[in-house]
């Protein structure tokens, strides 16, 4: 045992030294190699030494576990690296984890927060220093200050039996108990060899692994408390037994050192012997029972490891959306309270795999419907797609290869003729060629001629991603090889596909309108959240929060300012008032300071809960910035605000802000429901025209709400002022001042005075009048309240058909590709350097690729040779031209 130690510390100390920057997959794949060259150089070690049993107290471990260290591997390895480590840790932790670990295990100690941007930032440290308490610097970036040398290298001295320390231009008494934590929120920071010399650098970045042992832990401990409880007392029972054993072997050893004479004649030392012979018999029994115990447990725990996994994939996507906008940024704490609310919200079952059916099936769709309201309608289907794809990946149910395709197409490996020249364009052979490279789809190039009939149905087809396809293609490819064939004939109908294949394998509900309502991002909300409007260009959601602090009795206790230049004095101001008083705050236009972003995060970052006013609330908004802190982003509540995508949408938004009590409150209550509904449609027609590029409008206006609720207040004032209905004065106010005041183009007024004309018209007034020739947009009963209104716009398509509009179906066709590769691209930008199984990584494929070209480049030619054969001559100057060419 005694020669292992040598093995095992040394080990151990490489993992202290060297890896506390890197994975815990890099990680293991080291210790791997350094126990094959123990083996080969016979160095003596344990059969499998690790960091974790050579250094680690379990009694430690429990303790940092209470104080809020996440319970995988790699972060009780990187406690234990913290603990050993000869330098102060730096941490890389942009989930907050190490953060939250350090406050709680030193906050007895008298642990001291600084940032490098606090003005009394040196005077802090200094007081930390001559009295040996904890000190953590937050936040920093990739440099350090430079005034942090000394206390980084410790450059300590003797002077007249004093420790002292020179910082900046004072010397100061360095008290041994000082310590100090340095914690950065980069995700990805670059330090230079300076600065990684003077720190260990500690890698705590959450890993998938590292994330599925935390949820695996929650869950358990939510599920089956009396399991997680009994692992608890058996880590101290544990720790408990060993120590034992420990004083046991003390005390034997103490015993023979000091015995004189013959061993065998001192009878107290054979008393010894006997009671620790019976003592450690006993315990090493209840340590055999004790792993049993665990064998057990954790069997039992395993069963819950699929919540775990749907979980810790379903984050991933989640943090991932930052690389798509900036403004996307959710935290860890975030993501676990919906987690633990999914589990607590979630239908209850008789056996485990029901209720894990069920806490997988509700969390999803919570996680989703909280995500969607915080991402632009442009985004919401691809975050549905990456959910339903990243979840069939991890199944296996994805070609990589195939994946890869659908993203960024494909390279043909043969050259065929086009069989279809007459209806099927070059580029769209040139895909299929492509296709035919991957196994499944060998053969798909020579059989095109064979069914093409059956191609060309779908290629004219309305529906093309409902269309069966041809031959044995149908009942040979799953659904998401289905899609990689609708890109290649019909790419504009891709999205419709991708809808249709998410509502197959999630549910229908993740495709359909996500309505964000003020009530309830209000109820998640406190006084320390922040709420955060996400802004897209010519929208404002002031109304909308001046109504609900109306409906909330806030009204007069709203205070808002539009920041600026300048600005910052006076908000700040504003914002101590509203914590004290208990009012709510409002920000506008967060993007025109951003030299005052980082007093903002200061200021909600010092927001005590227990000393500020519960009825305090901060709402801020803010167009698409990455100057915008992260800290904000990732603790608040966010909403984007944009029109709604599609005519259901909007007329959804409109009619749920609605009340049966404004709809019956006109003299004329069926007039101006059948126009209440006619206006709300072509509030709808003239938003989505946008979509179709200059056949809808030459100029893309940005029409917003105001234009519509302006509408319905003189569409119900006309309607009872005058006794018969003035179309001519509604005709006027809607298509001449609100709706055709933004209009700047003469052939665009004419235009939404001619749309305008098929809604503001008597014949809408009958029952059975329809707007479109399918009649799926049509007036119906008058005497129907809200709920029977909503009934009827939830029955409608999601998306709209050109005939709405008054268009052709070919009308879609450039927009709708536009989408679909938008749609890829944003997909392809989440995608990781590497990828998965089945895939090779970018370095590997760029490798190749230069190894191909130098197979092509010719060797180099040899001087020599070229001179024996065209010497040079005076009369033969091209000789000379030529050497000096194969010189260079």
């Amino acid at each position: 045992m005694v020669n292992n130690v040598a093995g095992d510390v040394l080990l151990s100390a490489g993992y202290v030294a060297y890896l506390g920057p890197f994975t815990g997959e890099y990680r293991a794949a080291m210790a791997e190699e350094w126990l094959r060259c123990f083996k080969e150089l016979s160095v003596p070690h344990t059969d499998e030494p690790n960091l974790i049993n050579t250094l680690a107290d379990p009694v430690k471990i429990r303790s940092w576990q209470i104080a809020g260290l996440p319970k995988d591997n790699l972060s009780v390895e990187n406690g234990v690296i913290t603990q050993y480590s000869q330098r102060w840790a730096l941490f890389i932790d942009p989930q907050g984890q190490a953060n939250k670990w350090i406050k709680n295990m030193e906050r007895d100690s008298g642990l001291d927060v600084m940032k490098l941007s606090d003005r009394d930032f040196l005077r802090s440290l200094e007081n930390a220093i001559r009295f040996g308490k904890p000190c953590l610097l937050e936040n920093v970036g990739e440099e350090l200050d430079p005034a942090l040398e000394p206390v980084l290298l410790r450059q300590t001295y003797k002077h007249q039996g004093s420790t002292l320390l020179k910082l900046g231009d004072a010397v100061i008494p360095y008290h041994d108990d000082f310590k100090m934590y340095i914690t950065t929120k980069l995700p990805n920071p670059h330090y230079s060899p300076e600065i990684s010399t003077k720190v260990t650098l500690i890698n705590f970045t959450l890993s998938p692994s590292g994330l599925e042992d935390q949820l695996l832990g929650r869950v358990v401990a939510e599920e089956r408390p009396d399991l997680e409880e009994a692992k608890n007392q058996l880590i101290i029972s544990n720790a408990k037994m060993k120590q034992e054993l420990k004083d046991i072997e003390d005390e034997i050893l103490f015993r023979l050192s000091s015995t004189e004479g013959n061993p065998v004649d001192n009878e107290e030392l054979i008393r010894v012997l006997g009671a620790s012979k019976i003592k450690a018999g006993e315990i090493k029994a209840k340590v055999m029972a004790a792993e049993q115990t665990e064998r057990d447990i954790d069997a039992t725990r395993l069963g819950y490891v699929p919540v775990a996994v749907r979980s810790q994939i379903l984050f991933f996507c989640v943090s991932d959306l930052s690389n798509v906008d900036p403004m996307y940024q959710y935290s860890l704490e975030w993501f676990l309270g919906i987690f633990m609310a999914g589990i607590a919200n979630s239908k209850g079952a008789d056996t485990v795999e029901e209720r894990i059916v069920n806490i997988n099936e509700f969390f999803t769709f919570s996680l989703y419907s909280n995500v969607c309201r915080s991402l632009f309608e442009k985004h919401k289907l691809m975050f549905a797609f990456l959910l339903c794809t990243r979840i069939m990946m991890n199944e296996n149910q994805i070609d990589m290869a195939e994946w890869r395709y659908l993203l960024s197409g494909g390279i043909p490996v043969q050259q065929l003729n086009n069989p279809a020249v007459s209806w099927l364009s070059e580029r769209a052979w040139q895909d299929i060629l492509g296709l035919s490279a991957l196994p499944n789809f060998s053969s798909l190039a020579e059989s095109f001629s064979t069914h093409m009939r059956g191609f060309k149905t779908i290629f004219d087809s309305s529906q093309p991603h409902r269309e069966p396809l041809p031959g044995e293609w149908n009942t040979k490819l799953e659904s998401f090889q289905k899609l990689l064939l609708l890109r290649c004939l019909r790419a504009d109908r891709l999205t419709h596909g991708l809808q249709d294949f998410v509502s197959a394998q999630l549910g229908q509900r993740f495709i359909e309108p996500q309505t964000s309502d003020l009530s309830v991002v209000f109820k998640e909300s406190s006084s320390s959240t922040p709420l955060i409007f996400v802004l897209s260009p010519g929208t404002d959601p002031a109304a909308d929060l001046y109504k609900f602090a109306d409906v909330m009795k806030f009204s007069k206790k709203l205070n808002a300012i539009s920041l600026g230049q300048g600005q910052g004095p006076w908000a700040e101001a504003m914002m101590h008032s509203a914590m004290e008083k208990g009012q709510w705050v409002f920000f506008q236009n967060c993007h025109l300071a951003p030299s005052w972003m980082p007093s903002l995060e200061r200021l909600i970052e010092n927001i005590d809960p227990v000393k500020v006013h519960r009825d305090f609330r901060l709402w801020l908004t803010s167009l698409p910035s990455n100057k915008f802190p992260v800290s904000i982003l990732q603790n608040g509540s966010k909403m984007t605000i944009e029109p709604p995508r599609g005519i259901k949408a909007n007329l959804l938004k409109t009619y749920l802000n609605l009340t049966n009590d404004f709809i019956t409150s006109c003299t004329k209550t069926t007039e101006f429901k059948c126009l209440l509904l006619s206006l709300c449609l072509f509030h709808g027609n003239v938003i989505e025209r946008r979509k179709f590029g200059p056949l809808g409008f030459n100029i893309p206006y940005e029409f917003t709400d105001g234009d519509l609720r302006i509408c319905i207040s003189q569409l119900k004032m006309f309607l009872d002022e005058y006794q018969d209905i003035p179309y001519k004065v509604l005709k006027y106010t809607a298509g001449e001042i609100n709706y055709g005041g933004r209009v700047t183009d003469d052939w665009d007024r004419r235009c939404i005075l001619n749309v305008l004309e098929d809604f503001y018209c008597p014949a809408v007034l009958n029952v059975d009048h329809a707007y479109s020739s399918s009649r799926v947009y049509r007036q119906i009963e008058t005497d129907l309240d809200i709920k029977g209104y909503l009934a009827y716009i939830r029955s409608l398509p999601i998306n709209d058909t050109p005939e709405i509009f008054g268009l052709h179906d070919n009308a879609n066709i450039t927009f709708a590709q536009n989408e679909t590769f938008a749609l890829l691209g944003a997909v392809a930008q989440l995608q990781p350097r590497a990828a998965s199984s089945g895939g090779k990584a970018r370095e590997e494929i760029v490798e190749e690729i230069v190894t191909g070209i130098a197979e092509k480049i010719p060797k180099p030619i040899n001087v020599q040779e070229v001179m024996n054969k065209y010497p040079v001559l005076y009369e033969e100057s091209m000789n000379t031209v030529l050497i000096q060419e194969v010189i260079r």
